[in-house]
């Protein structure tokens, strides 16, 4: 009797290690490829972002320079 009860004891054991294994591996890599998707798209906009700031800040230059050769053409003028 206690060789029986020792046997159910160690299926039922055995059984609760299976029941509470690993997880689902095909949920963890649909999260870890969401998230590299959203770090992706994250990276690409600040690029994006980047990018248009340098674009302004050549902008900006080239407008200043117009204005400042405009000027001096007119002060070159007025002589």
């Amino acid at each position: 009797m206690k060789k029986l009860f020792a046997l159910m004891m160690v299926c039922s054991f055995a059984v609760a290690f299976v029941a509470c294994g690993g997880k689902d591996k095909a949920a963890e890599a649909a999260k870890m490829k969401e998230d590299s998707t959203k770090m992706a798209d994250s990276i690409a906009k600040v690029q994006a972002d980047a990018a248009a700031v340098v674009k302004a800040k050549a902008d900006s230059v080239a407008k200043a320079d117009s204005v400042a050769n405009a000027a001096k053409a007119a002060s070159t003028k007025k002589k």
